[in-house]
């Protein structure tokens, strides 16, 4: 039990970590005239070419969306490019409002609109590299990076994104059904897990007495230079080379071995081949938890990750193979730019105690899409005895419960922020 307390404790982190990142980065595009005039050059071709002529050559183009033949995805349509903006804007809303990953939602939000899983992994890690590209703010946070601890810690990165991308594409090309029970399983385990230790953190806070300190909704208790157990052991292994971090802020500077920050990377690489959430959320746990790096130096080498993770995962693991549908990647841009700051300004004037309980909420609605999806591909495969009618039935009622509880918290967002819109504009202020 206490296992499962602190995993999600671990992820919840992790999720909040992932959030500020697309926060930043969202605030570094919508704030730059150069960036917007990029991301207006991304949309040209979709909303000239691509929506003025697709519906008219639908029936002439091959039904390869989602198909076994995936590859090279040219064919969208007007109401393809609307739904990719709305899942961007529902997974803006969160990660604004709510102050943790609404990424999670993304690649669950595609397949239940009848993406294939490889196709919408692969768009997933490609809109949060373009996100990252876009948005890039190295250049802010030199001061808090440690290049070597970067670098070796892509080396392993890279390593597990090709294991990430290689098993999907090989339970891919062994049967489409396959990968999408493996990608649609892993997805449930970590929503479970999430969603529980959110809910339970959810019903602490409600019931806790004023008096106690409780973790706010976006960042949770600062995390220090102080080290625990584990990552003292840890940096105790003297296995040459060593990593050396964190000189400006704790005297002498801190190391590790070269092993563990290769592992590290292996498995957030992993991840993000796996599942597309570009493995953000794994890092900034992993590196203050086990690794014993300071919060500052996380965040800087955070967001490096990320960039050069999502990057190669996404070109080498996806793109090349035809995994990736570019017109669903910049309608999640464009959504989520949105969503994101919608979701933040809300936070000025709604208590913090109800957007923990509408992260849970999501967040479970997220792991009951996944979880009633999986019987029905089981049952395809003849691992289970189902019905196909009983399968198609609780996979209907799992994307149901799923829309009807991102679109009332997404109508709920912005509703509050055209009704306080005098407030947060300084009109007024609310207690």
């Amino acid at each position: 039990m206490n296992f499962m307390k602190e995993l999600g404790r671990f992820m919840m982190m992790g999720a909040r970590a992932h959030a500020k990142w697309e926060l930043d980065v969202s605030n570094t595009i919508l704030h730059d005239r150069k960036r917007l005039i990029i991301l207006g050059l991304l949309l040209l071709p979709i909303l000239i070419g691509g929506i003025a002529f697709a519906d008219k050559l639908s029936g002439a183009l091959p039904d390869i969306i989602g198909g076994h033949k995936a590859y090279s995805p040219a064919y969208y349509n007007t109401g393809i490019f609307i739904v990719s903006i709305f899942i961007g804007l529902g997974a803006g809303l969160i990660t604004g409002c709510i102050g943790a990953g609404g990424g999670f939602i993304i690649a669950p939000a595609l397949m239940s609109a009848g993406i294939k899983g490889i196709l919408a992994v692969g768009t997933d890690l490609f809109h949060i590299f373009a996100k990252a590209i876009m948005g890039s703010v190295i250049h802010r946070k030199l001061g808090n990076i440690s290049v070597s601890l970067a670098v070796v810690f892509v080396i392993g990165a890279v390593i597990g994104a090709t294991v990430g991308g290689i098993i999907n594409r090989v339970l891919y090309e062994i049967n489409p059904v396959l990968s999408d029970a493996f990608i649609t399983s892993i997805y449930s385990i970590m929503l479970g897990f999430l969603g529980t230790y959110a809910m339970i953190d959810f019903l602490k806070a409600r019931n806790a007495s004023k008096g106690m300190v409780v973790e706010d909704a976006h960042g949770g208790k600062s995390e220090g230079v102080d080290m625990g157990s584990l990552p003292q052991k840890l940096q105790a292994v003297k296995i040459p080379p060593i990593v050396k971090f964190d000189a400006d802020l704790v005297p002498g500077g801190r190391g590790i071995s070269w092993i563990f920050l290769v592992t590290s990377g292996m498995l957030v690489g992993l991840a993000a081949g796996i599942m597309g959430v570009g493995g953000g959320f794994l890092t900034f746990p992993i590196f203050v938890y086990v690794l014993g790096v300071s919060s500052m130096t996380t965040v800087g080498t955070d967001i490096f990750q990320i960039i050069f993770t999502a990057g190669y995962a996404s070109i080498s693991q996806y793109a090349i193979y035809g995994f990736i549908f570019y017109t669903l990647a910049v309608g999640m841009l464009l959504g989520s730019l949105l969503g994101i700051q919608i979701g933040a300004m809300v936070t000025k004037v709604v208590p913090g105690i109800t957007i923990r309980g509408f992260y849970a909420m999501a967040v479970l609605a997220g792991f009951v899409n996944r979880i009633f999806a999986l019987p029905a591909k089981l049952g395809d495969m003849d691992i289970i005895p189902i019905s196909p009618g009983l399968g198609s039935a609780l996979e209907t009622i799992g994307v149901w419960a799923f829309f009807i509880v991102i679109g009332a918290f997404s109508v709920w967002v912005i509703g509050t922020f055209i009704k306080n819109i005098g407030v947060l504009k300084g009109e007024g202020v609310r207690s």
